[in-house]
């Protein structure tokens, strides 16, 4: 298996370092119930905008309901469902259009839902556990299928499970399993007391 340890020009915390979205999944593997809470409770601790925790996730994991499993594998889209199948656990996260407060609209709600999927993804690596986020899924699908009532909108899928070789994918995914990692410089991104003035 591999570590892709992110390259970095400044110290990060390691957990930071070693998250990575990768497509080999040890389909062999379970993922214990207690690792599947502790990955909830992450979730469940993240910041949001008056603590409204505007953030569902639905948890499907084919050990404890294998029908449930294969009807959310349904609604990825084809490309990830290619590798995802191996990972045995599958989340969907939605966020709610309002506050649970007043009924108002929430423009927060999609960002906290981010921030609530990211403690998600870092807790998984605590745990040994790798997490790859996808936008490649039908949400109309999620609603319909799963029963969702209105003012929720499907923001990610999450596989999740136990990091496999490469040499399990085919070759549509085996070349970004092994590429090395990349981000754009900081100064592109991070921007020092003014818009496009490179932070250094």
């Amino acid at each position: 298996m591999k570590d892709k340890l992110a390259i970095t020009d400044s110290k990060l915390a390691e957990i930071l370092a070693k998250r990575w979205s990768p497509r080999a999944f040890d389909k062999k593997r379970t993922v214990g119930r207690e690792d599947i809470l502790s990955v909830c409770e992450a979730g469940r601790w993240a910041p949001s905008c008056f603590g409204d925790e505007p953030w569902r996730f639905m948890v499907f994991d084919r050990n404890h309901n294998e029908e449930a499993y294969n009807r959310a594998m349904a609604c990825l889209g084809e490309w990830n469902q290619g590798w995802a199948e191996n990972a045995p656990v599958l989340l969907f996260g939605l966020s709610s259009e309002v506050f649970r407060k007043n009924g108002e609209a929430n423009r927060w709600g999609q960002f906290d839902t981010g921030a609530a999927s990211e403690n998600i993804y870092l807790q998984a690596v605590s745990l040994g556990l790798m997490a790859h986020p996808m936008g490649g899924f039908d949400g109309d699908k999620i609603i319909r299928d799963f029963k969702v009532p209105d003012g929720f909108t499907p923001m990610v899928a999450i596989a999740i499970g136990y990091q496999a070789e490469p040499d399990i994918l085919d070759d549509r995914y085996k070349k970004a399993e092994t590429a090395e990692r990349f981000r754009r410089p900081l100064g592109n991104t991070f921007f020092d007391s003014g818009w496009e003035k490179p932070i250094s």
